[in-house]
């Protein structure tokens, strides 16, 4: 009678210790209480300064095509947005910092947000090389927004995506969501800055988690979601599969002292 009890304890215990909870999946809930009408209070974006390895789309009109069909010698960028075409057809930040444009030669670009290397070639052009009347029109964008993902992820790896802004909601979907057995409240994520790396842990179970700086991502983050440790266990992830492992190891334990007595 007392194993009995011990076992249906055991039991009871592995039950509630390995099902991962529905509050560990569930995205952006509202932990302070507050009225779910209450509005998330802005977070201002920093603006993003090009790196080492960036990839530019640079782009350059005027009011007769002619006048500026020597700045860009492919119109490949503009008629296929592949990564991989962006590779090879755009502008990438060398090792010094610098870009190399046609005839304009090498400019400097670390450092820069993509409006400031704009406004800095359209000066450079007025000034060497067409007048106020000619309507230049310069295009600077990065060639697709890149960031990496690991972990408790569907779909691993370096991602692209052709859009300005991404949050890190629309990079995990991206991804094809975390697992059931991935951690949602502490996803990692590692920046690169001009004056080093910050690594930071943001809580995706969290409404308020949209103030955080970290939430809108920045071009080449890295995204790493730990595994919970139920998997470690490996025991079951739901209800019906701990029931699962409970009544194999009770099984188990019972062949094994049946065995013992024979």
């Amino acid at each position: 009678m007392n194993k009995s009890v011990l076992y249906i304890l055991l039991g009871i215990s592995l039950f509630f210790t390995s099902c991962i909870p529905v509050k560990d999946l569930v995205y952006l809930q509202n932990k302070s209480g507050t009225p779910a009408d209450v509005p998330i209070s802005e977070v201002m974006l920093k603006p993003y300064r090009l790196q080492v390895n960036d990839v530019l789309s640079i782009t350059i009109k005027a009011d007769d095509p002619k006048l500026v069909a020597i700045f860009n010698p492919t119109n490949k960028g503009e008629t296929d947005n592949g990564a991989s075409s962006l590779y090879f057809s755009g502008y990438t930040v060398d090792d010094h910092g610098n870009i190399r444009i046609p005839v304009l030669g090498e400019i400097n670009a670390i450092g820069f947000t993509v409006e400031e290397l704009r406004l800095k070639i359209e000066k450079q052009l007025l000034d060497e090389y067409f007048k106020k009347e000619a309507n230049i029109f310069v295009l600077v964008r990065l060639a697709g927004f890149k960031y990496t993902i690991n972990g408790e992820v569907g779909s691993m790896g370096t991602k692209f995506l052709f859009q300005d802004h991404v949050n890190i909601m629309e990079a995990i979907a991206n991804s094809g969501d975390i697992t059931i057995t991935g951690d949602r409240k502490a996803v990692t994520i590692i920046r690169q800055l001009p004056t080093g790396t910050e690594i930071h842990d943001i809580d995706l179970t969290d409404i308020n988690v949209m103030q955080s700086p970290y939430y809108n991502l920045q071009p080449n983050d890295y995204i790493y979601v730990k595994p919970l440790k139920q998997k470690t266990w490996g025991t079951g992830k739901t209800g019906i599969e701990s029931i699962g492992t409970i009544i194999t190891l009770i099984s188990l334990f019972t062949t094994t002292l049946v065995l013992l007595k024979l």
